[in-house]
């Protein structure tokens, strides 16, 4: 993945936003309908972790998807909040 966020960078002409899961990315996890967004650098909750649940990641790429102001040309990271 990391090949991939490097031949991103390296791309013109392409919009694209890179969406990385928290640490712990939890298939079972319920979805809460809340996520926190951070940068290239780890990102924790408000509870001190690194978790993210598959609904609530899905929801946060649609709504960076539809965002009005989206992260182009940007990595960004999700974590429940």
């Amino acid at each position: 993945m990391l090949e991939t966020l490097a031949s991103l960078r390296a791309t013109t002409g392409l919009k694209w936003t890179y969406v990385s899961p928290a640490c712990d990315f939890r298939a079972d996890e319920p979805r809460t309908g809340e996520y926190k967004l951070g940068g290239e650098e780890l990102t924790m909750s408000s509870k001190g972790d690194s978790v993210v649940g598959y609904a609530d990641y899905a929801v946060a790429m649609v709504d960076e998807a539809t965002s009005a102001a989206p992260h182009i040309a940007q990595r960004i990271s999700v974590v429940r909040a």
